[in-house]
């Protein structure tokens, strides 16, 4: 295994990064303390009070009233599940294959109702995270312990009055940081909270945030993660079945992330955040023809800063945002030998985004909204014959909601004008599409309890840089990738009292997805040379599950449980004369998951058991390229205590319970039985 002998240097500075953010966090607000009351009693610390007051019922409201199917989890929901990333956490709903190449480290991704994974867009507190190089956002990046709610949309999120990139997917996952919540006489939270286990792990992490005044506050977090990634795999060869240990897959990271938060004198509302991130790690590569040691190294470094502006002015509402990322990325192959010496290619990414959204009331029951995006990618590397690609993006949106008393209709035709220039060779030059979505959700009884909803989406992606560019594989000849989505399902709530059943919500969509003019990778002359081609149409038809339950047995005993069941025929009916409807790589027909929890006093048991069914790994549905069903069942004991406002929680989970041996991808084993264990102190 080769290791950069910089490595550990960056690590130094990434801690010395650290320790300026804490000195800034300490001083800064300090300075704020200075600036006058820029509001009266409404202050933000009483908009975040009530905001807490309805959390429990605003995730209710959202659900039964999107007109778009929304899965939702947050706060102790959160906690309570297996999850050391987001990436964990996003297993539990339906509809969602997760591509996980195993280990800590291993490379993680979403793909929504077969769309792939380019088709979902990753919003991280209401800004997207963009990767014009190859459109996917790798979600085991993303820890849980600065995250406070996870949604998932399909079509897009039901509201009109968001950004033109909100309406410019097939899928929305949004990732909402924690905000803090002050209470009478608070002006500081501090969280602390220690992981270990398994692979090594060793996973600090710390959140200070501060009141400033009664306007403003501030946010800091910083976590790091270290772990070694080995684990024991079984290996069948023909005749024999070998116990190995996984190797390369360690991983480090460090993440640091501050924030401000404030209220203006108008009432307008504001936030600047920054966000930095750095990580070494292994690549675990296939386990194919006796091959277990690998040596690739991979380096990340991930920076972005971004600002919100919302203000309401009566009738008419404003929402403003701005952002700059920049990103690097290193990959080194030692076993690859080219003229110039090892593979070591450096990409570097730059992206600069705003948007800003209008809506006017035109009266109680009809609104009008118009979003303006501008987009600005550009793509470096120290490869062979590259292009240098320059990516201008224009998102015009223009969207109306009609909300009566039991219906709701929205409607939305979006613009997307983009341009590409290179350097050297030939770009894709300018493309420009128009795609509408119509949404609509009806109550059609008098009960609140129960209502129906409806989509239809006509939406494209972009060929990314790697699929037009990448030297001797892209192809500048690309075409979009077009998806049209239909939906149709119902939502159904219902509270009781006195009752051991308090709640009970269901709800269920059919759909039906049509792809066209799919990209894929298709081989050339010899194995090395393979080009981008708009070859497939794929056709998916579907049906999503979610129920949810909460008991309460007794004041002192609660308990709740969870089912999602997802039905997905994903077929290839590209051509009639080549694997036609057969069902698409990676795809189970039948998957679902089981979730259940018992509170009691200040002790908490919870299990989950995830089960995907069978797949092939080739476009070819036959007995060679079959993956057999896999399921994992999960257990935790968590303990908390309050000590004069102080709580401290202890948290021992036990992943993989039954130590099945499985495979997300195939040749890429997934770890057995392991053990985690989680610390924390808050006030």
């Amino acid at each position: 295994m080769i290791r950069n002998k910089h490595a550990f240097r960056g690590v130094n500075c990434t801690l010395l990064a650290f320790i300026a953010m804490i000195c800034i966090a300490v001083f800064v607000p300090v300075l704020l303390q200075a600036q006058t009351g820029m509001g009266k009693a409404d202050s933000l610390n009483r908009v975040n009070e009530l905001k807490e007051v309805q959390i429990k019922h605003i995730k209710i409201s959202r659900r039964q009233t999107s007109s778009t199917p929304l899965q939702i989890l947050s706060g102790r929901e959160l906690g309570k599940l297996n999850s050391l990333s987001v990436a964990d956490a996003v297993r539990y709903f339906s509809g969602v294959q997760l591509k996980d190449y195993g280990g800590i480290g291993g490379l993680k991704t979403i793909n929504v109702r077969s769309m792939g994974s380019n088709h979902t867009a990753v919003f991280y507190d209401g800004v997207q995270l963009g990767n014009a190089q190859n459109g996917q956002v790798d979600l085991g990046k993303f820890s849980l312990d600065n995250i406070e709610e996870i949604e998932l949309y399909n079509g897009q999120k039901s509201t009109v009055f968001q950004s033109a990139k909100g309406f410019a997917s097939g899928s929305s996952l949004y990732l909402n940081a924690k905000q803090p919540v002050f209470e009478n006489g608070q002006s500081d939270h501090l969280a602390a909270t220690f992981k270990s286990g398994s692979f090594g792990l060793i996973n600090p992490s710390v959140r200070w945030q501060k009141k400033v005044n009664d306007n403003v506050y501030s946010s800091l977090s910083g976590e790091y993660k270290n772990a070694n990634g080995k684990y024991k795999f079984h290996d069948t060869n023909g005749t024999y079945d070998t116990t190995l240990v996984r190797k390369n897959g360690d991983i480090e990271t460090m993440r640091l992330e501050g924030g401000l938060y404030g209220k203006l004198a108008d009432s307008s509302v504001w936030s600047a955040k920054v966000y930095f991130y750095t990580d070494e790690q292994g690549l675990p590569g296939a386990i194919v023809n006796n091959v277990y040691d690998f040596s690739q190294r991979l380096w990340n470094r991930n920076f972005f800063v971004q600002g919100n502006y919302k203000k309401d002015a009566g009738r008419y509402n404003l929402l403003a945002s701005v952002k700059y990322a920049n990103d690097y990325s290193r990959y080194l192959d030692p076993n690859i030998v080219k003229d110039e010496g090892l593979t070591n290619n450096i990409y570097k990414q730059q992206e600069f985004y705003a948007t800003l959204s209008n809506r006017y009331k035109i009266n109680s029951l009809w609104d009008i909204v118009l979003s303006a995006d501008y987009q600005h990618n550009t793509l470096d590397a120290n490869l062979y014959r590259f292009p240098y690609p320059t990516r201008q993006t224009v998102l015009i949106a223009l969207a109306t909601e009609i909300h009566l008393n039991r219906l709701n209709i929205q409607a939305n035709l979006l613009g997307t004008l983009v341009n590409d220039e290179v350097k050297q060779y030939y770009s894709a030059g300018n493309k420009t599409e128009l795609t509408p979505a119509v949404m609509a959700s009806w109550q059609p009884f008098g009960s609140k309890e129960f209502r129906l909803r409806a989509f239809y989406k006509h939406i494209f992606r972009m060929p990314t840089f790697n699929d037009l560019y990448y030297t001797f594989i892209g192809s500048t000849f690309l075409k979009p990738e077009y998806t049209k989505q239909y939906d149709v399902g119902f939502t159904y709530i219902k509270l009781f009292e006195n009752k051991w059943l308090n709640q009970i919500s269901i709800q269920s969509d059919a759909y039906y997805n049509k792809i066209k003019d799919k990209i894929v990778a298709v081989p050339g002359a010899n194995l090395f040379r393979w080009s981008m081609q708009n070859l497939g149409s794929v056709e998916v038809k579907g049906l999503d599950v979610n129920a949810q339950s909460n008991w309460e047995i007794t004041t002192m005993l609660k308990a709740n449980a969870g089912l999602t069941y997802t039905y997905q025929q994903a077929l290839n009916v590209s051509n009639v004369n080549l694997n036609y409807k057969h069902q698409v790589p990676y795809t189970p027909i039948h998957s679902g998951s089981v979730i259940a929890g018992l509170d009691y006093k200040n002790l908490s048991f919870n299990y989950s058991y995830i089960y995907t069914g069978e797949r092939y790994d080739q476009s070819a549905n036959i007995a060679v390229n079959y993956v057999q069903p896999w399921y994992t069942h999960d257990i935790a004991f968590q303990y908390q205590k309050q000590i004069n406002q102080k709580n401290i929680r202890f948290l021992v989970e036990i992943n993989n319970l039954l130590n099945q041996t499985y495979a997300v991808i195939t040749n890429f084993p997934m770890p057995g039985r392991s053990y985690r264990f989680t610390l924390s102190y808050s006030y």
